[in-house]
């Protein structure tokens, strides 16, 4: 199993992957790709520390596939591009006999510049381990945009051939299928479901948030989804929910109900002379449900920069990308992320250039911490209070 960790050197960010042995690293492959310069590839170092090796790969200023997409719905065009980007670095690597086999296709190693949308490639020499095609197959099969049953029918006949031939059918014939894409969905498709969606939906300037898109996506209805068998199929693969942890304890409050033993609250009547009688005695007062309060970042002189929903908060200074827009040269594109999980809250850098701090103390790429009232935020030169 790879083992990676993300971390931050001098000016640079860096997905470090450890190797078991020490490599030669004058075998062709290692010489190729530690020279760089190969379109559509991380640029790579091979290091030795602490008698340890390990291949260091520039993700400076890109975004982790996994990350990125994971409150999107993943349509045509976005599929289309990311097969067109993998079919011409495979073509570069033919150019320089480099195995093209040895492309990690993990979602969480496939890395993105939000800036121009190029995708780069993690290459891993020799590699005699899994590339990660299933599941990428599987990752398309949870974020693909199920409204568009053209994609839905390609993607889950891409599932079925990778499921069968892997490697094999990677070589030309995906490649193929994925163009196919065009012929089905062409602009007058286009032109009327916005149509439609103009008659069905009130005129008016509405952001529709992560948070939202994933909640229209757990209402897909079955005839949008024809070959639901096989999505049943991908065990453990469970679609991500905002409404998840409600519909839980909605369920664990129904099931209390009736349970012998088990105390379920009612509404009673006050009765004085009951009351009277009883005076003395200890009872049982249900304690009312506190809401859940509302969470905002504050600048250091009071004032209110941002109000924290539930789910995820992006922050950074590309406005189509994030929950908070903040416009500062030390701010990456997309910066860091806020997460509520039930009563905890979590910051996560996001692989930014400058850097996510938590009370002074930097996050590495990517590291998640637990945050708690009056800690002090930084997003790159930009300082905020969380309560």
């Amino acid at each position: 199993m790879l083992e990676t960790e993300f971390i931050k050197s001098l000016q640079s960010n860096y997905e470090r992957v450890h190797l078991a042995e020490r490599p030669d690293d004058r075998r062709y492959q290692y010489c190729i790709l530690t020279r760089g310069g190969i379109k559509g590839l991380l640029a790579c170092s091979l290091r030795f520390i602490n008698g340890e090796t390990y291949l260091y790969y520039d993700i400076t200023s890109k975004q982790n596939m996994a990350q990125l997409c994971s409150h999107q719905l993943l349509d045509r065009k976005w599929v289309r591009s990311f097969f067109q980007s993998l079919r011409l670095v495979r073509q570069e690597l033919d150019r320089f006999l480099l195995e093209s086999k040895n492309i990690l296709v993990y979602p969480e190693h496939i890395f993105q510049d939000v800036g121009n949308r190029n995708f780069f490639f993690l290459y891993l020499p020799y590699n005699e381990e899994e590339n990660g095609i299933r599941r990428f197959a599987e990752f398309l099969l949870e974020h693909m945009d199920y409204e568009d049953e053209g994609l839905v029918e390609c993607v889950y006949s891409m599932y079925e051939q990778i499921e069968k031939n892997g490697e094999v059918y990677l070589q030309e014939k995906i490649f193929e299928d994925v163009e196919r894409l065009t012929d089905e969905h062409g602009p007058e498709d286009d032109i009327e479901a916005d149509a439609i969606k103009n008659i069905d939906e009130p005129e008016e300037d509405h952001h529709v948030t992560y948070r939202e898109i994933m909640s229209e996506e757990e209402n897909v209805t079955p005839s949008k989804t024809a070959k639901i068998g096989l999505w049943q199929r991908l065990s453990g693969k469970k679609r991500k929910s905002a409404t998840r942890e409600r519909s839980y304890q909605e369920t664990i409050l129904t099931q209390m109900e009736g349970i012998e033993g088990m105390a379920v609250a009612e509404d009673m009547e006050y009765d004085e002379e009951i009351q009277d009688a009883d005076y003395g005695k200890t009872v049982y007062v249900e304690r009312p449900t506190e809401e859940s309060r509302q969470h905002k970042l504050y600048t250091p002189d009071g004032r209110v920069a941002g109000i924290l929903e539930t789910g995820d908060f992006l922050i950074g200074k590309q406005k189509d990308d994030v929950n908070m827009v903040l416009n500062d040269e030390s701010v990456s594109r997309i910066h860091a992320r806020i997460s509520l999980e039930g009563n905890l809250v979590y910051l996560e850098d996001l692989n930014s250039t400058n850097g996510t701090f938590k009370n002074g103390l930097r996050l590495q790429p990517y590291e998640k911490r637990r945050i708690e009232e009056n800690d002090e935020i930084r997003f790159g030169k930009l300082l905020f209070v969380f309560r």
